[in-house]
């Protein structure tokens, strides 16, 4: 099988943690042929299909220079229906580039190709709104513009959480205490003087335990999670803000979630996804690159990497 993978420049890969990584490697263990592209790296012009300027690489096993030009096969333009499976794997922020990113693998998706996750799928699920759908499972939360609202929803909870929709890893997250020390400043960088939404949620003090990110796979939940732990004094406990990650088995409560959501996201062409749990309520539903795989495998021997594979083999002969 040859596998496109679009993602951002290798050279740029932290192979000791990277998702993207642990998937080409198992791939390639199973015989299968990785190539490799940028979104940028795609074009279509009228009377044709959607190309792509294409690395074909060998993982080599050398921590260093972790990846070779394949031997057998020269670089080159490419029909991104060409390949038998295509892994949208580029890294937030979800801006216009990436949008119109989707756009190309949907036409490609018209001329053949098998890509995942879905291009619309990516579209209609923007990874802080999607939880508006499974609100069930979410905990106190506003989307507004207004910052009248936030004062209200502020004076009703006392302890909130202010971000960025298209935020990532944690950027532009504000914790605002009962005392609501500079609420009216936050909102003004973060709404933009009421041009910009914002997401605002009960601040859930269960995040002292982590920020689990559980993964869905196929439908299926992913065994353990990986509980993202806030350090020191810090409130937020993504893995680039300097949380600690530790894994653990999926709770009763994570299971409850994963078995509602799982099958409704799978169905929907969202082979992978993330969901990020704090306590019992989900917070966050992440569908471009979800990670964690590695820190999963290390710390208890189960091969995430391999049920993707397991599950990208199954959607191809589906």
């Amino acid at each position: 099988m040859n596998i496109l993978f679009i993602a951002d420049p290798l050279e740029s890969f932290k192979i000791y943690k990277d998702t993207t990584f642990a998937m080409m490697r198992e791939a390639q263990r199973r015989g299968h042929r990785i190539s490799a592209c940028e979104p940028r790296d795609m074009s279509w012009q009228t009377g044709g299909q959607v190309l792509a300027q294409v690395r074909h690489i060998t993982l080599t096993g050398d921590a260093g220079a972790w990846f070779a030009a394949d031997p057998a096969r020269a670089d080159g333009v490419q029909a991104v229906a060409g390949f038998d499976a295509v892994v949208m794997r580029k890294d937030p922020p979800f801006d216009s580039e990436y949008f119109y990113s989707t756009h190309l693998l949907e036409q490609a998706e018209r001329e053949g190709a098998k890509v995942f996750n879905k291009p619309r799928a990516l579209r209609d699920h923007p990874e802080k709104l999607a939880i508006l759908e499974f609100a069930q499972f979410s905990g106190p939360t506003l989307v507004t513009r207004s910052a009248e609202d936030i004062k209200r929803f502020h004076a009703q909870h006392q302890d909130i959480i202010l971000k960025p929709l298209d935020g990532m890893g944690g950027m532009g997250i504000f914790r605002v205490k009962a005392d609501g020390l500079n609420l009216g400043s936050i909102t003004e960088t973060l709404n933009r003087h009421g041009a910009q939404s914002v997401m605002v949620q009960k601040f859930l003090p269960e995040i002292a335990q982590g920020d689990k990110r559980v993964l869905l796979i196929g439908g299926k939940p992913v065994p353990y999670s990986l509980a993202r732990i806030p350090q020191g004094s810090e409130v937020r406990g993504n893995l680039a803000a300097g949380g600690l990650g530790v894994a653990q088995p999926l709770s009763k409560r994570d299971f409850e979630i994963a078995e509602a959501l799982g099958p409704v996201l799978a169905a929907r062409g969202l082979l992978l996804a993330g969901v990020d749990v704090i306590g019992d309520y989900v917070t966050e539903i992440n569908v471009t690159s979800p990670t964690c795989f590695q820190e999963i495998f290390e710390q208890t021997g189960f091969d995430v990497a391999a049920m993707f594979i397991d599950a990208l083999e199954q959607a191809l002969t589906a």
